[in-house]
């Protein structure tokens, strides 16, 4: 629905300002790929490597979790017919547990993951917008729209390799 509202209100003012830029002379018009500027930003691969370290240990403890879990079913297969019945109920009990606890941390982790995911992805899309936004100005365009809301754009519209390429204000 809002990207409906968003594609209706481009066209619109694409056709407002085509109108007005008739009258004037040549209207200058851009796309742009945010989601490209934002993966092709070196603070992207800062990012990631920020969210692998941060997550990693939490990676590492629940891979142990699963593979103590692993052995102690692989135990239980091979040793349940010679066991006691409480030895057996015992080590079932600890898979059971185990397995639900797994669940939870993992369910935990991921959650927690894409919370902080989002965090530096939508800084990182801040950081694209003034981006954009400072080029445009310095290029003198009219309009810059992003590709998720265009049907149809020509390569020579598109002008995310050159917001890539250009310096970010403030020496970022």
């Amino acid at each position: 629905m809002l990207r409906k509202v968003w594609l209706v209100a481009a066209i619109a003012a694409a056709g407002i300002v085509s109108g007005a830029a008739t009258a004037q002379g040549n209207l200058k018009i851009a796309v742009v790929s945010l989601g490209r500027l934002v993966e092709g930003s070196p603070a992207f691969q800062s990012a990631q490597k920020k969210l692998e370290e941060e997550f990693g240990p939490r990676q590492r403890d629940l891979a142990a979790m699963e593979q103590k879990l692993r052995t102690q079913s692989e135990t239980f297969q091979r040793d349940a017919p010679v066991m006691g019945e409480e030895e057996r109920a015992t080590l079932e009990r600890q898979i059971r547990d185990g397995q639900r606890d797994l669940q939870r941390t993992n369910a935990q982790l991921v959650e927690d993951f894409n919370l902080r995911r989002n965090e530096e992805i939508g800084k990182l899309q801040s950081d694209a917008l003034r981006r954009v936004q400072q080029y445009a100005r310095e290029q003198k365009y009219d309009l810059v729209l992003p590709d998720q809301t265009i049907i149809f754009a020509s390569t020579a519209v598109d002008i995310t390799d050159a917001v890539l390429k250009a310096p970010a204000a403030g020496g970022q």
